[in-house]
């Protein structure tokens, strides 16, 4: 488990265990409890374990697959809408959030459904009769809710995208009609309420500290920079998180500039374009920051590839190069193969399987092009947008073998399972003594039965087990103890304590 998914599932659990869903901790929480909730529910329906933290992100994120799908159709077109499904489903970013327990997957599932409510109102036949408003309001008024719970899941940074609907908002041909329809607004009150009610039992149990370190947070999430990471940082960091196809979306973006025909450019290209900036000038950048931005890559990125369907030289160009690029990869993982072997460096090898494999799939291209003369228009097309996905596909097929989705801690997993350690964190009371850091939130989630926590070893009592931090074990409070190791890891032992002195 990561460090952040494990943040969320411990304060989950921690409202699971308590039975108190609205403020179970010691001190105001910095953050609305929406995704809290989310998988407290889920330990509810399927006990607590990754399955139940993981499969609302797994849910909503296929799911928002489908959304795009449905959203492509109507500003683009049946063929471009699947083909941006497709990509979507395979940019690295969002397969690998769509596996962890946070509130970033849920927040682009609430935008794009939102988004997509407010296309099907614009679709409505302008009809004045009732049937047509009940739809058209309906239609406003849940796409507010969306907009509203995004504040619940994902605190203030459901502004941002807010912010980056503006262009579409205010275009002149929706201007009368979605920004003076009261059901959005009441959509959105709505949407707030649970908010708003969460704040005000906050405020009646801690005060006004409440509030305070709700706006606190996004103070310094606005005016901290984090890791080095400049105003620059989603200049590189994007393409590489959703590589190939940012490069490709580049293309679409100016493709769609240039069409003066075509619809929904204040989605297409205002949306993204704001969103970036916002993200850019916010001093706190994160990678999954800035992922309501990869729906729109995979748009752009669909439209790019079919306008490159129709021109030859560029595929050509591209064929043969990313054939060159194959070629590369597939030599280098062999040699590098070879050489790991002889040296007998092991761990490497998940890493020289994707090179191969990646090498060998980008050869696809070259082959489809060379013979293209065999196939009809169409069906050169379809096969030609298959050698761009299959080997993106296989890479990531690998990188989920590798554990690259699921298994964040190997050390620590290997430790857990260990047949010594697994029964006693299964099945008996374990004890935390002072257990904190990076390291003490995977032990309070893997730690099925705590029994309490305490500040020092001789707290707890004999024939109990305790986790410590290693470096505490031998200090003077707990030097009177006798205790027994079953084991340690990342700094902290699993102990027995036996006797006191």
């Amino acid at each position: 488990m990561a460090h952040d998914e494990g943040l969320y599932a411990t304060r989950a659990r921690l409202m699971f265990d308590s039975g108190e869903w609205i403020h179970p901790w010691n001190s105001p929480h910095h953050k609305t409890p929406g995704i809290y909730w989310i998988i407290a529910l889920f330990y509810k329906l399927f006990g607590i374990n990754e399955l139940s933290v993981r499969l609302p992100s797994m849910i909503l994120g296929t799911l928002s697959i489908f959304i795009l799908y449905e959203i492509g159709k109507i500003i683009l077109d049946r063929k471009i809408a699947w083909l941006a499904a497709a990509i979507f489903s395979v940019e690295f970013l969002w397969l690998q959030y769509c596996r962890l327990g946070t509130p970033d997957v849920s927040m682009v599932f609430l935008v794009l459904s939102g988004i997509l409510l407010l296309l099907k109102a614009e679709l409505c036949p302008k009809l004045y009769s009732k049937r047509y408003l009940t739809h058209y309001n309906l239609l406003c008024l849940i796409s507010g809710i969306c907009f509203g719970l995004g504040l619940l899941v994902r605190s203030l940074m459901i502004i941002l995208p807010i912010i980056a609907l503006l262009p579409f908002f205010i275009s002149l041909e929706r201007r009368h009609r979605l920004l003076n329809n009261r059901y959005l607004y009441i959509g959105f009150i709505v949407g707030l309420l649970p908010t708003v009610i969460w704040l005000w039992l906050s405020y009646s149990h801690y005060g006004s500290g409440s509030i305070f370190k709700l706006l606190d947070f996004v103070f310094q999430v606005g005016s901290i920079e984090r890791g080095g990471n400049g105003i620059l940082f989603y200049m590189w960091n994007v393409p590489a998180k959703s590589f190939p196809w940012f490069f490709v979306a580049l293309f679409g973006l100016f493709t769609i500039i240039r069409r003066p025909q075509v619809k929904y450019k204040s989605i297409l290209v205002g949306f993204p374009v704001i969103l970036f900036a916002e993200l850019s000038l916010i001093s706190t950048r994160l990678s999954h920051y800035s992922l309501c931005l990869f729906p729109f890559i995979a748009l752009l990125a669909a439209v790019g590839l079919d306008a490159l369907t129709q021109t030859k030289i560029i595929k050509r160009y591209l064929s043969y190069g990313f054939g060159v690029l194959g070629i590369f990869l597939l030599l280098t993982g062999v040699i590098t193969l070879f050489i790991s072997n002889s040296i007998g460096n092991s761990e490497i090898h998940k890493y020289i399987n994707l090179i191969i494999v990646l090498g060998a799939g980008w050869l696809i291209l070259p082959i489809v092009w060379i013979q293209r003369h065999r196939f009809d228009t169409r069906t050169f097309c379809n096969y030609w947008f298959a050698a761009w996905l299959i080997p993106v596909w296989l890479g990531l097929a690998v990188l989920g073998y590798n554990g690259a989705f699921s298994d964040y801690n190997p050390e620590f997993r290997k430790f857990i399972e260990n047949e010594k350690v697994a029964p006693i964190l299964q099945s008996s009371a374990v004890s935390l003594v002072d257990v904190g850091g990076k390291t003490g939130v995977l032990i309070n989630f893997y730690t099925k039965n705590i029994a309490e926590r305490v500040n020092i070893l001789k707290q707890v009592s004999p024939n109990n087990y305790a986790w410590i931090e290693e470096s505490k074990i031998n200090e003077p409070v707990n030097s009177n103890v006798l205790y027994h190791t079953i084991g340690t890891v990342k700094g902290y032992s699993l102990v027995q304590v036996l006797e006191k002195s």
